[in-house]
């Protein structure tokens, strides 16, 4: 029978004199109060063990513990296999590293050609189901700047029922899009808009995506950081194939205090520094059509 456990990063701790304490998965400490409850069983019981004293007292206090978010049955992290068909396009220098990354967590990753997306992207709005030469996830790297219209037929992969997720290089920082998983998440043309609204060096920014640019000597990103890159990535794939998924978007208003879904983040990666930072990316709304003119 599966029995109910610590959730992944919570701990406790066996404070000297202050009996126990549960250690958060944010890293916060608070302190436990079982009750007439042994400890012993209670650590027994929270390890997976069969907790025998305690009885109904002791099924009271893992309760809590499960109504708190902090145990629950342990389903392990197997990758559904509905999922496990991720296709990788662009530069190897991110893909090497990611399609380790997806094997070693139980996806099936394989790499393909932009020609390859063309039935995908092509066939009706309507979300298939994953397989039958369909992919469940399909993620596009690029070791440079992405060129005007090379995303813009991979934008309707959410609608047709394959995740999408990207990333790219402008020297030395990189940058992971949202990953969007339906037709009313941010795309790669939704994540260009807010860009250029989001500086007064527009105009400049758009030259820079369209080439016009010369360089010296090109930023040369170590291992590691297209190693970071290729975690990260994982790390987001990894979470959208969980049961209880990381791009549920949250209730109310993001803020500061609220973590991003991988759905509405977009992540800077300062490749010299191996340093990230987060920002919240929201979908364009439709553009109104100007009016008629009246004569």
């Amino acid at each position: 029978m599966t029995r109910s456990q610590l959730a992944p990063g919570v701990e406790m701790v066996s404070v000297p004199g202050h009996g126990l304490a549960v250690r958060t998965a944010a890293g916060d400490f608070l302190r436990v109060n079982p009750g007439d409850v042994p400890a012993e069983a209670l650590l027994d019981r929270l390890a997976g063990g069969p907790g025998t004293h305690g009885g109904t007292r002791l099924a009271t206090v893992v309760a809590q513990f499960e109504q708190a978010g902090y145990a629950g049955e342990d389903h392990g992290r197997d990758w559904p296999a509905a999922l496990r068909d991720v296709w990788l396009l662009g530069d190897p220098a991110v893909t090497e590293p990611l399609t380790a990354h997806l094997r070693a967590s139980g996806a099936e990753p394989r790499t393909v050609r932009p020609a390859d997306l063309h039935p995908v992207t092509a066939s009706p709005a309507v979300p298939p189901a994953a397989g039958h030469g369909r992919p469940a996830a399909v993620v596009w790297c690029l070791d440079g700047p992405v060129p005007e219209g090379l995303w813009d037929a991979a934008d309707r992969l959410p609608e047709r029922g394959a995740a999408w997720l990207r990333c790219h290089r402008e020297g030395w920082l990189g940058w992971i899009e949202p990953l969007a998983v339906s037709a009313g998440d941010p795309t790669s043309a939704h994540v260009r808009a807010r860009r250029l609204a989001a500086t007064p060096a527009h105009r400049e920014l758009a030259a820079y995506w369209q080439g016009a640019r010369t360089t010296g000597h090109p930023a040369r990103p170590s291992t590691a950081a297209y190693g970071l890159l290729a975690a990260l990535l994982a790390a987001d794939l990894t979470e959208w194939a969980a049961p209880h998924s990381a791009t549920d978007a949250p209730d109310g208003p993001l803020d500061a205090d609220t973590p991003l879904p991988a759905n509405r983040r977009l992540r800077r990666i300062d490749l010299r520094r191996l340093t990230v930072t987060e920002h919240p990316v929201l979908p364009v709304p439709p553009v109104a059509p100007l009016p008629r003119p009246t004569t």
